[in-house]
């Protein structure tokens, strides 16, 4: 049982919920999957140590932050690389998404954008972790940033990759002192 990039979208999900209670149609329909898809999901991510299982009745999975930090850090890039595409229309992602658009300088180049007839941004197409990021972060600005960082270390550019980890270190710090 290998891990799928879907199971990553699935575990910064639960990230960006906290210590919010969740159930497996709540994060279905919130990012836009199957309830199938993400009890495999957890599954997987639980299998790979990146989430723990529940703890006791009634409760839900949670991300292990260190080990998910990790993986995010120094594995995500060479297990999911992106594939780039054509000029479109989208929503922007990795530098030019939320917060790297922030923190770095205007890059001359046309930004990453993950797909979407809805979006707004022209750019070049970079291959989302699932189909559906991009309507699942236009709803949930906490998870549209943290897929904006992980794209951000998936990638080529290893200057923003080092300030995308030392960013996205410090938002799962934040989220695991919250618990």
């Amino acid at each position: 049982m290998n891990l799928k990039p879907q199971d990553v979208f699935i575990t910064l999900k639960l990230v960006a919920l906290g210590k919010q209670p969740w159930t497996y149609a709540q994060l279905a329909s919130e990012l836009h999957m199957s309830a199938s898809e993400i009890n495999g999901g957890v599954k997987r991510a639980i299998r790979a140590r990146l989430v723990a299982p529940a703890a006791g009745r009634g409760g839900n999975p949670r991300p292990i932050i260190m080990a998910l930090e990790e993986f995010l850090i120094h594995g995500v890039k060479y297990a999911f690389p992106p594939n780039r595409g054509t000029m479109t229309l989208g929503v922007a992602t990795s530098y030019a998404g939320p917060p790297m658009r922030d923190l770095v300088q205007a890059h001359e180049d046309l930004p990453p954008i993950w797909p979407d007839p809805r979006g707004a941004t022209k750019g070049i197409a970079f291959e989302p972790l699932y189909k559906s990021v991009s309507k699942a972060a236009m709803a949930d600005p906490k998870l549209y940033e943290l897929l904006s960082l992980v794209d951000t270390i998936r990638d080529e550019r290893a200057r923003d990759r080092n300030l995308a980890a030392r960013e996205l270190s410090s938002r799962l710090k934040e989220w695991a002192g919250s618990l």
